[in-house]
């Protein structure tokens, strides 16, 4: 089945929300660049949250888009982690690394989504 980035996107963001992850941002990027489409940033509160959020990601877009990241970087030390599926990245930060790092700013010129959570958790 192939799948839109945006879909993408979405899905990624409702796989960091099935791990508690904080303030899900997604930013459509493919108006303003060509290094990818969507770029999903987040948070997650320890080291252990943010590989958990990360394996969350990695398997629903396995298991529901058929989809690996072509580069995984930051996992082990889980301060920073990114994954790269090409037109789409998603950037999980603990909170101190996502503040100092701003990715959001630097993407400002993007179109800016904050994820909504989905009411299936309620």
């Amino acid at each position: 089945m192939f799948m839109g980035s945006e879909e993408l996107a979405n899905l990624a963001g409702e796989a960091c929300d099935d791990k508690k992850a904080g303030n899900i941002q997604l930013i459509r990027v493919d108006g303003v660049s060509t290094l990818t489409d969507w770029i999903v940033v987040t948070e997650g509160l320890s080291d252990v949250q943010v590989r958990a959020i990360v394996k969350s990601v990695e398997d629903t877009l396995k298991d529901k888009a058929n989809r690996i990241p072509l580069r995984k970087e930051g996992i082990n030390a889980a301060k920073w982690a990114l994954l790269d599926y090409g037109e789409l990245i998603v950037h999980v930060f603990q909170p101190n690394e996502r503040n100092f790092y701003d990715i959001e700013a630097f993407w400002s010129n993007g179109e800016t989504h904050t994820f909504k959570t989905s009411s299936k958790a309620m």
